[in-house]
């Protein structure tokens, strides 16, 4: 029995996945770089900063070290995903050897390209390596909402047994062998929201977002199956679920940030308001660049890095794009 889980990083998705595993009868320690926030989780059971007033499991105890990690049966690392390198190195791979370690972030590495299993393999190489995705607010996990999830890894046997350890009675993890396909949907969605969310920001209709997921989907499958993902990933819960939902609601960050896109505003206005950074603009030049290394035509992509340089507004960029040359669906 795996009953010992470390989570690395004390935000609004770390907490809440240290929720999920405390209500499914496990030993949860959260490890938090803030004192202020491990005080109050430790004293209070809440992460007001992230989770607002919601209550905490009791059994979740915070730390602002690293020391737990070495006795954990399982690490989840939950950190933004430019950070992972810096922390991994930080943890140091000598805790880390022969533990599963999952990757929840999702996101691509800017200077390299690389997705969160590969900077595990160069950071902490004696690691085994996972990664967790799917549809998934933070805030309905916390509340113990019911939530199904993608849990990728290459051991079999290991990555079942994970599964079993992080299951709960409304945290329902679905076991996949396919980390690149996870790992790339994951990172890729987010891009896709950003143009969703200013199709509707701008005021195009509900047959336009529609019509825009539909052919995400089909931009984001020839991307993965390219880099050696698998087709049946992309109709799962971390291809199609996590993108529908992140494509349609105000409550994913890179949806808003792309309604106020469409509403005209810049990155820099948007930012300079106070809003959080969405990872989708971080992501959208290094999908390109993904594209661009395997070859593969990517026209939305390439309309929202258009979007976020200011160089084109939404309108134009769907006249344009409602201006290519026609081709069979499913192409």
């Amino acid at each position: 029995m795996m009953q010992k889980i470390a989570i690395i990083g004390a935000g609004a998705w770390g907490s809440a996945l240290a929720q999920a595993c405390a209500l499914a009868g496990r030993d949860v320690v959260l490890i938090t770089r803030e004192q202020n926030v491990a005080d109050e989780i430790n004293q209070n059971h809440k992460n007001s900063e992230f989770l607002g007033e919601q209550i905490l499991d009791k059994k979740i105890v915070a730390y602002t070290d690293f020391l737990p990690v070495k006795n954990a049966d399982i690490i989840l690392m939950v950190v933004p995903a430019q950070a992972s390198a810096e922390v991994l190195l930080a943890i140091n791979n000598d805790r880390l050897k022969d533990k599963p370690v999952v990757m929840c972030a999702k996101g691509l590495q800017q200077e390299t390209l690389f997705r969160q299993t590969e900077i595990l393999a160069k950071t902490s190489p004696l690691a085994k390596p996972m990664v967790l995705s799917g549809p998934s607010f933070a805030i309905d996990v916390a509340k113990g909402l019911p939530t199904a999830v993608t849990l990728a890894g290459s051991d079999e046997a290991l990555t079942k047994q994970v599964a079993n350890a992080i299951a709960g009675a409304s945290f329902r993890p679905y076991v996949r062998f396919d980390m690149i396909g996870v790992e790339l949907a994951g990172s890729l969605k987010n891009v896709y929201a950003l143009a969703c969310g200013a199709v509707d920001g701008a005021g195009l209709g509900l047959s336009a977002r529609s019509a825009l997921i539909a052919r995400s989907y089909a931009e984001m499958e020839r991307l993965v199956i390219k880099i050696g993902g698998k087709k049946e990933t992309m109709s799962g819960l971390a291809g199609l679920g996590d993108l529908t939902l992140s494509c349609t609601s105000t409550q994913s960050r890179n949806y808003w940030f792309g309604q106020q896109l469409g509403i005209g505003w810049s990155v820099q206005e948007i930012k300079k308001s106070g809003a959080k950074l969405a990872e989708g603009v971080i992501t959208a030049p290094v999908a390109q660049n993904l594209a661009k290394k395997y070859n593969i035509e990517v026209p939305l992509v390439d309309a929202v890095n258009e979007l976020l340089k200011g160089n084109i507004g939404i309108d134009q960029l769907v006249i344009d794009l409602m201006k290519r040359p026609l081709k069979e669906e499913g192409k």
